[in-house]
């Protein structure tokens, strides 16, 4: 058995036309999206996330606005941007590129993000929501994984899924989304004991522990589906998982590659996300 690939590339693809055609009806109706990205310090990846992040929106018609601080910005400083924005009726969505210096707490900037303009599902609001059902925005990596599983039409109702990497970003609210369908959950993380006792027990492994390679074809269940959220480079340079692609590939049913498979849809979501908090926005005030 040869896994089918789940390609998170053309998904993510499709859905930006769906998220394009929907803006240009906004667009005659006189609403843009709009998204801010909050950026610190002068990080080489970063630069290139933020640049890709403004390609998207230009690609599918979202005013995009890029707020630049030097590392040494303060925290209060910070603050009082994002608190300007919140307030800023061509803006619907921010996000502050991470990481953050270490000066800056973390938590009193999710804290001030409207919940409502959170489109990266920090605010504890958004965390409550997600936690009761009841909607919220959630990370975009979290939210691509369940877009992803969604489209191969399998369901997780009943299904055991395995979670290794506990981080707020990934582990930790894909948990209660696969809780919230019914799912039975098992989160790990390192200092779970005997791993790979418990992903072979997996119908649905999530590998997110940044650690290339760890897991094998002998730690995998047969007929799995397996997310690949890993992505570090290998001695050769390369784009790698978490999983050994070619030994797991002829033992799981439905796979994610890497690159082309996550990482896509983390982009799209985010796109999706300003989308859906224009729109709710734009009703609030209606």
């Amino acid at each position: 058995m040869v896994a089918k690939l789940i390609d998170g590339k053309a998904i993510a693809a499709a859905k930006r036309q769906a998220i394009k055609a929907h803006i240009n009806i906004l667009k005659r109706q006189g609403m843009i999206p709009g998204l801010a990205v909050i950026s610190i310090g002068s990080d080489p990846a970063s630069e290139a996330y933020v640049r890709g992040k403004v390609r998207d929106c230009i690609e599918v018609g979202i005013h995009s606005e890029v707020i630049r601080f030097s590392e040494n910005v303060t925290e209060e400083q910070l603050l009082r941007e994002i608190r300007a924005l919140n307030v800023d009726d061509h803006i619907h969505g921010m996000l502050i590129q991470l990481p953050l210096p270490e000066h800056i707490s973390k938590w009193k900037v999710a804290q001030t993000i409207g919940p409502e303009k959170d489109i990266d599902g920090f605010h504890p609001v958004n965390i409550g929501k997600v936690a009761a059902n009841e909607g919220g925005f959630v990370p975009c990596t979290a939210a691509g994984i369940i877009e992803m599983i969604r489209e191969t039409g399998v369901s997780v109702s009943g299904q055991h899924v395995v979670i290794a990497g506990r981080s707020t970003v990934v582990g930790k609210p894909l948990a209660l989304l696969f809780l919230n369908q019914d799912a039975t959950v098992t989160i790990c993380h390192s200092r779970t004991r005997q791993l790979f006792q418990y992903t072979r027990q997996a119908d649905i492994l999530v590998a997110a522990t940044g650690k290339e390679a760890l897991f094998h074809a002998g730690d995998i269940k047969p007929g799995a589906i397996v997310i690949d959220v890993g992505m570090t480079r290998s001695a050769e340079g390369n784009l790698v998982g978490d999983v050994a692609f070619e030994e797991v590939k002829n033992k799981a049913s439905l796979i994610t590659p890497v690159p082309g498979g996550v990482g896509p849809m983390t982009r799209v979501m985010l796109l999706e996300h300003t989308l859906i908090a224009a729109e709710q926005q734009r009703k609030k005030g209606s």
